[in-house]
């Protein structure tokens, strides 16, 4: 029986503390999915506060059948939620490409990515790569530099293995400020009627 625990997909450092916060902040855990790499990352916002609290990739095993693969997955990120207790997550929506089999076989990693945090009962928003792009660096065909960077400054703490982590969190950093904005949406609706 092959291992499937936490240990044996997370590879490299955990980057970040341990998961106590302020208990007033949402905890939000963005997701990168990839077959062979799966950026994760966790971030707490607190009005317009955010804080890192960790990050790192989930790595499934390279020569196994793609079953395998997303067992991994599914593994790495149900020791995630079990560990961190997000409240929220967000996952970045496949970007479709000209080899139909590859985008497809993605879909299938990003459907583990929508199924872990739903099956823990978290609502699950989902974005399509331009957004986030244009959400932390201002345009929706930035360059993967650019996102590193941005993610940096707004969240000054935080310390990433790769672009997967990265990305993961730059969903997590989007979706804060998309909820933020829906509040303040909604609000002002209620407000008028």
């Amino acid at each position: 029986m092959q291992d499937f625990s936490r240990s044996a997909y997370l590879t490299g450092p955990v980057f970040g503390a341990t998961p106590e916060l302020v208990p007033s902040a949402i905890r939000i855990l963005g997701i990168d999915p990839g077959l062979r790499r799966t950026g994760w990352g966790m971030i707490a916002s607190a009005g317009n506060a955010l804080s890192f609290i960790a990050t790192g990739t989930i790595r499934a095993p390279l020569d196994g059948e793609l079953a395998q693969r997303l067992v991994a997955l599914h593994a790495g990120l149900t020791a995630i939620v079990r560990d961190y207790a997000p409240n929220e997550a967000a996952v970045e929506q496949t970007f479709v490409n000209r080899d139909a089999t590859a985008t497809l076989k993605l879909g299938q990693a990003r459907g583990i990515a929508l199924l872990v945090p739903a099956l823990a009962g978290l609502s699950v928003a989902e974005y399509a790569p331009n957004a986030v792009k244009k959400t932390i660096v201002g345009a929706g065909h930035a360059e993967k530099a650019q996102i590193r960077a941005m993610v940096r400054v707004l969240l000054p703490r935080a310390e990433f293995d790769g672009d997967d982590s990265a990305d993961a969190l730059a969903v997590a950093i989007c979706h804060a400020h998309h909820r933020r904005a829906a509040a303040v949406r909604f609000v002002s609706q209620s407000a008028q009627g």
